[in-house]
């Protein structure tokens, strides 16, 4: 696999303000941790104050999943699910730019015991994880302890593109495209470790509509295919940012038992049912501001507003 290249052209004046920001955000990430949670949480409501979008498909999120919550409790949630947002980005910065062992101290991890057992069976692993706020730090932490790959989507930005794959493979052994199917199976027949989450909107060509909290969503029949192909077990994991700045819990799941099966459908169910249990344990570390429901099957309405 290829690695991330520096290219003159970064120099250029259009990316001046893009160096600036990153400069600026690695300077404040040399500040102690339980500062940057106080940054990030100001950050956030900011956010919550100026980035209406993103709240508005948040709070619909939050509708369409919770409820049974009032009003009032969805919209605490939302607020803290925008501080937790806010953190990410000093998040970020941690775990790309902070030295090994200073990081290292900010997680513990349980479970690592199912992932050797694959390795003594001779099995490829799918590590399935979803898309929480603290995903850089799990996957900078548990890359730390384990050697594996992580799926990949290039940013828009070269430059950033360019920082972001830089601070990911210091941790990871390296990155695959998203669609780069024959490399991923390469890598799951050979043994290797994938870090993969499957909780996006991708469309309905590549899915199924299974629901997720009572509601049918378009569900990629990826991680059945993976599996099957590439003879690979399928192990959950998820983090969690722990309360007054104690760090990090990373947990790795048992496999899942009889996976997969004949059924693309039923597959796709089992993992949207233990995506709501992860979700669950920590809505407020969830990235909700993702239009989870876009895709609609034939016939029914939108459920997002349309941009004005």
């Amino acid at each position: 696999m290829d690695r991330p290249v520096f290219r003159a052209y970064f120099l250029q004046p259009r990316f001046w303000p893009l160096w600036l920001g990153l400069g600026l955000l690695w300077l404040i990430a040399q500040l102690p941790y339980t500062v940057l949670l106080r940054l990030g949480r100001c950050l956030g409501g900011v956010m919550y104050r100026l980035a209406s979008s993103r709240r508005k498909i948040a709070a619909r999120n939050l509708e369409l999943c919770f409820p049974q919550m009032s009003a009032a409790e969805r919209e605490a949630l939302l607020k803290e699910n925008f501080a937790s947002t806010g953190i990410t980005f000093f998040e970020m910065a941690i775990a790309w730019w902070w030295p090994a062992e200073r990081l290292r101290r900010l997680g513990t991890i349980e479970g690592l015991e199912h992932l050797r057992q694959a390795k003594a069976d001779g099995q490829g692993v799918i590590l399935m994880a979803l898309h929480f706020t603290t995903l850089e730090m799990g996957g900078g932490l548990l890359g730390m302890a384990q050697n594996m790959y992580g799926m990949y989507r290039p940013h828009k930005n070269p430059l950033f593109d360019y920082v972001q794959r830089r601070g990911r493979e210091q941790r990871l052994l390296g990155v695959i495209g998203r669609d780069d199917v024959r490399g991923m199976l390469k890598l799951l027949r050979a043994g290797g470790v994938v870090w993969y989450a499957p909780d996006q909107d991708y469309g309905a060509q590549r899915s199924v509509f299974v629901p997720l909290f009572g509601v049918p969503a378009a569900t990629v029949t990826a991680t059945s295919k993976f599996a099957r192909m590439g003879r690979a077990q399928v192990i959950p994991f998820t983090q969690q940012r722990l309360p007054d700045g104690q760090g990090y819990r990373l947990v790795i799941h048992p496999p899942l038992a009889d996976f997969p099966t004949d059924s693309e459908e039923a597959d796709c169910l089992r993992v949207n049912q233990w995506i709501e249990q992860a979700i669950s344990a920590c809505p407020e570390q969830y990235l909700w501001a993702h239009r989870r429901f876009k895709t609609r099957p034939e016939g029914e309405p939108k459920l997002y507003k349309k941009k004005r």
